[in-house]
Order: C-alpha cells, then sequence, then structure tokens
C-alpha cells in the first residue's frame, strides 16, 4: 500500500447506536443522560414538565403521564430499551409494555419488589434474607397486636413501631413512628385506605448501602459498601467504602445485594439500605431498582459510575469496573434553604477548594428539597468530611463562611 498506510476494511452497515428512554425527568435521569453523552447513546425522555430536572438538558423529550398506558406507549417507540428514574410506573403498565415487545429493564417481575415494600418483604423472607420483623396490618388494633408479638412482658410493650405505606414514600414521607398503645400516629396510616406495613423499629448503630449492578445474561458488579448518614429521613453524607466495616461483613453485604439481584432478576443498579446493628447483624431496610443517591459517590468516586454501569446493564453491554478512585471518598447532598441563589456561592466553593466536585440539578431551591450535591475524594478521612459538609452547608446557606 502506498506510503504504508494502513486501510480497515468498512464496517458492512451502518452502525446505529441505541436509543434509551427513560421514564422520570428528575436528577436521576439527568445524570444518567449525561454518562451515555461519551457512549454516544441517545436518550429519550418521558417527563412530567418541560421544567424537569431531566427535560432541561434531554434533546428528545416527551411531556406527559408515565400513569397513562396510551402515553408510555407511544413514548416507547422508537426506544431500544425502557427504564426508569423512579419506581412508580403501574407494574401492569409495565407488563403491556413488555407484551408488545419493548424491552423493560428492570422488568416488572423484579420492579415491583422495590414498588411494594409488602411484596418486598414476603419475597425477601421466602429468600431467608434478615431483615426487621414485619407484616401488613389494617388498623391500630392490629399494630398493638404486632406490638405485642412475641415480646416477653419483662422486656416491655414492643413499642415503637415504624409503619410504613406499601407504596410510595420516599425521603422520610409515608413513615410513622408509633410509640405506644393510643398514639395517634398509629391512625394516620390508615386514613388513605392504602396497605400499611408495620415493622420493628430496629435499634441499629448505622445504615449502610451495597448498590450493585446486574445485566441481562447475569454479568454482575458490586461497588464498595458505605455507610450512609440520615438526617431528617433525608440522606445527608455517604461515606465509600464504610468506615470500619469489617471485611467479613462488608463481603456479606455485597454477596447478599448480589443474590436478590439474582434471585429477583434485576437488570441495571439495585441498591440495598441496610441497618448495621450494635452486634454485628445485617437486616436488608429498602429496595431501589435505579441509580440511587447512595450512590452518587461514584460520579467521580469510582472508576465506572453507577449511571454509566445502569445503562451498559440495560443495554447489555460489558460492566465497567466499580473500584474506588481514592482510598475515600464523601457525597453530600445539597438541600435547599431560605437563600434561593446558590450560584453566588459557587465562587466561594470553588475558591476555597479547587478539588471539590459540584453536581447540580437545575431545580428550583425549596427548604429540604434535594437540589445537588458535592463529591470530594483523597486519602484523610476527616478532612473530606469537613470539606463536603462545609461545601453543602455554604450552598444551602447555612454556613457563611
Amino acid at each position: 500500500m502506498a506510503g504504508g498506510a494502513l486501510r480497515c476494511a468498512p464496517y458492512p452497515g451502518t452502525v446505529t447506536f441505541p436509543v434509551v428512554g427513560m421514564v422520570g425527568g428528575g436528577q436521576l435521569a439527568r445524570m444518567t443522560h449525561e454518562a451515555g453523552i461519551p457512549l454516544g447513546i441517545r436518550f429519550k425522555l418521558l417527563s412530567d414538565t418541560p421544567q424537569d430536572s431531566a427535560a432541561q438538558v434531554v434533546n428528545d423529550v416527551v411531556v406527559g403521564d408515565y400513569r397513562d398506558l396510551d402515553t408510555l406507549r407511544r413514548f416507547a417507540q422508537g426506544c431500544d430499551v425502557i427504564t426508569f428514574d423512579h419506581e412508580h410506573v403501574p407494574t401492569e403498565h409495565l407488563r403491556a409494555l413488555e407484551a408488545d415487545g419493548f424491552p423493560v429493564r428492570p422488568g416488572p417481575d423484579a420492579l415491583v419488589h422495590a414498588q411494594d415494600k409488602g411484596v418486598m418483604r414476603a419475597r425477601l423472607t421466602e429468600l431467608g434474607i434478615p431483615a426487621p420483623r414485619n407484616r401488613i396490618v389494617s388498623s391500630p388494633e392490629d399494630v398493638a397486636a404486632f406490638a405485642a408479638e412475641g415480646v416477653d412482658a419483662a422486656e416491655g410493650d414492643g413499642f415503637p413501631v415504624v409503619l410504613k405505606t406499601v407504596r410510595g414514600g420516599y425521603d422520610g414521607k409515608g413513615v410513622w413512628v408509633v410509640r405506644g398503645v393510643g398514639d395517634p400516629a398509629a391512625a394516620e396510616p390508615f386514613k388513605a385506605g392504602v396497605p400499611v406495613l408495620a415493622e420493628e423499629k430496629v435499634d441499629f448503630a448505622r445504615e449502610l448501602a451495597a448498590n450493585v449492578v446486574r445485566s441481562p445474561h447475569g454479568q454482575a458488579v458490586a461497588y464498595p459498601v458505605v455507610e450512609s448518614i440520615q438526617v431528617d429521613g433525608v440522606c445527608d453524607t455517604v461515606i465509600a467504602p464504610a468506615p470500619g466495616l469489617a471485611e467479613g461483613a462488608a463481603v456479606r453485604a455485597q454477596e447478599t445485594a448480589l443474590r436478590i439481584a439474582h434471585e429477583l432478576g434485576v437488570v441495571g443498579h439495585l441498591a440495598v439500605e441496610m441497618f448495621e446493628t450494635a452486634d454485628g447483624r445485617l437486616l436488608v431496610n429498602e429496595l431501589a431498582m435505579r441509580p440511587h443517591n447512595s450512590g452518587h459517590w461514584t460520579q467521580d468516586g469510582a472508576v465506572t459510575s453507577q449511571f454509566v454501569n445502569h445503562l451498559r446493564a440495560v443495554l447489555d453491554l460489558p460492566l465497567g469496573d466499580p473500584r474506588c478512585r481514592a482510598p475515600w471518598t464523601v457525597m453530600a447532598n445539597v438541600l435547599g434553604g431560605d437563600y434561593p441563589d446558590m450560584y453566588a456561592p459557587y465562587l466561594h466553593c470553588m475558591a476555597r477548594d479547587p478539588q471539590l466536585k459540584i453536581h447540580m440539578y437545575g431545580k428550583g431551591v425549596k427548604p429540604g428539597r434535594k437540589v445537588g450535591h458535592v463529591n470530594v475524594y483523597g486519602d484523610d478521612l476527616a478532612d473530606l468530611r469537613e470539606r463536603a459538609a462545609h461545601a453543602a452547608g455554604y450552598l444551602r446557606g447555612t454556613v457563611v463562611e
């Protein structure tokens, strides 16, 4: 060949990158879309409004109601796979999409375990997965009976008890703590006329999360187990990996999450939130089958983020390396406060800490609303925690120097 140049054989046809359809226009969809850009993956979004977080940045947006089957069917046209940034699409609608031939990942048989806490608890019990004692209840009297079950008189009356609506609820919403017989909180969940799950209130040492990703052909990866610190029922800080967690306990948490993903047939990202008790037990609290707040640290602190691996999984691509880039990563959520202008504080945060990674969601500022997060990573955990807390607090307006 002249000049020694090498020529590659042409592709047999046009290379077409897939279209991922994501139902839900929140920050998870926004960050998943961002992760797909370097991969050349095209994105289509079903959003409630044009102002939603992801709708501001995605080119192909359908505005409509995810609870309407006809809307879902029209949206699915032209998509190679359907996935989600929330678990609220009616299960029967997902079955209808599958019957129409659209790949839905995770599928309805798996996703129902994240949609319905009663179904989830029943299935985990069948699998022998440790979890808080629980039962479906239908009245305050049922709650009192549940509290008393298996409790010695010398040990008290079995209260407090946690009540949860089986569907919906997040960030502390749809959850009540009943502290005794006659507590008015015992009547609140039943006013809506929906099933209610009663659980023992676990006296836990801390909360952990095991994040795993599984593809349709069964390849799976596990991220380091993290500690999740909650404030008023809302995730405040995530530390990766969980400090002081024994290697055996970390492996046990990862194996539990991987087993759940396999047994339920999960495709995509699965977050398994757990309680670690003072005596070293790990009890499964909640499941989420989508990218999750406890995995936001992976954007900057892992070789492959949860968002990239979720896309790889739903498209059945080889999964990426989940290992940490540094010994520690700290994520702190940025919540809305009484200071509506979060752009101006960037100057202070960026000047004070050039290594800080700020991720904002394009959402209007409301008190207590998640509007962004910050990540920092390095060798000194105490320093990282201080830097993350300062930045999140300064952006919120609770730290002023």
